[in-house]
C-alpha cells in the first residue's frame, strides 16, 4: 500500500497572503455594512422629520419645523430651530487602540478581526453657524456608532466604558435600533442649551470682530464644551 504524501507546509509568504486578504474582505464588509446602515438611518431621519411635521404643523412658526438634508453618500444633516445635527459616514474602516475596552469581551478575543468597524458620527452646531457663514464656531460630537463585519454595533459617548461595549457581540444594527439613537440625540440636543460665555472672554473685542458682529453676527459661539449620551455624564 503506496504511503500517503505529506502535505507541504505553506510557505510564511502565502500566509501573510492569505492574512491581507482575510483582512481586506473583513474591512470592505464593515465599510459595506456601515453605508448601509448610513442609508438607514437616513430613511429613519426622513421619517422622524415628517411625523415632527404632521405633529406640529399649524401649532409652530414655519422656520421651527425640523428639516431632513441629503448632502451625499456620505452626509446628511437635521435641522430643528436652532439646532443643527450633522450626520457623517467615515469612508475609512477603523481598529481600536489596546487600551480600548472592545479588547476585553470574548467576541473580539475569539477572532480579532471583529474589532475592525465602519463609523458614523453626529454632530451637534448651531443653525446660525452655517446660516452666517461662522467658520470659527464649534460643533461638539454628541456620539459615534461603530459597525462591523457581521452587522454588530455599539454606540460611545465622550467616554468609554465597558459597558459601552459589553452587548457588541450580540446587538445587530436594524432601523428601529437607529431610529432610537436618533431620538436620543436629537433630544441631547435640544436639551443641550447654549450658555453665555465667560465675560472675560468676550470683555475685549477688535474692530474687526465688531464690524462682524454687525454685519454676520459672527463672534465665535458654540454649545459649553461636556455632554451626556447613554451612560455618559458632564
Amino acid at each position: 500500500m503506496a504511503k500517503s504524501e505529506a502535505r507541504p507546509k505553506p510557505k510564511e509568504s502565502d500566509q501573510n497572503y492569505e492574512l491581507i486578504v482575510a483582512k481586506s474582505n473583513i474591512k470592505q464588509l464593515a465599510y459595506t455594512n456601515t453605508l448601509s446602515s448610513f442609508n438607514l438611518l437616513k430613511e429613519a431621519l426622513k421619517e422622524l422629520v415628517e411625523e415632527f411635521r404632521k405633529g406640529l404643523e399649524g401649532k409652530v412658526p414655519a422656520e421651527v419645523l425640523p428639516v431632513f438634508i441629503e448632502k451625499g453618500p456620505f452626509e446628511a444633516e437635521f435641522q430643528l430651530a436652532g439646532d443643527l445635527l450633522v450626520f457623517s459616514m467615515h469612508s475609512n474602516v477603523f481598529v481600536f487602540n489596546r487600551e480600548h475596552p472592545i479588547w476585553k469581551i470574548d467576541y473580539v478575543k475569539d477572532n480579532p478581526l471583529n474589532s475592525y468597524c465602519g463609523i458614523i458620527h453626529i454632530y451637534n452646531f448651531l443653525s446660525d453657524s452655517f446660516k452666517y457663514n461662522r467658520l470659527q464656531d464649534l460643533g461638539y460630537l454628541i456620539a459615534r456608532i461603530f459597525i462591523n463585519q457581521d452587522n454588530h454595533f455599539f454606540v460611545e459617548g465622550k467616554r468609554q466604558s465597558g459597558e459601552l461595549v459589553k452587548d457588541f457581540g450580540s446587538d445587530v444594527v436594524t432601523k428601529e435600533v437607529l431610529r432610537q439613537i436618533l431620538e436620543t440625540a436629537i433630544k441631547y440636543a435640544v436639551d443641550f442649551d447654549l450658555l453665555v460665555p465667560p465675560y472675560d472672554q468676550v470683555k475685549i473685542a477688535s474692530v474687526e470682530q465688531m464690524k462682524d458682529e454687525i454685519s454676520h453676527s459672527k463672534i465665535i459661539t458654540g454649545k459649553r464644551v461636556g455632554f451626556k449620551f447613554n451612560s455618559d455624564d458632564i
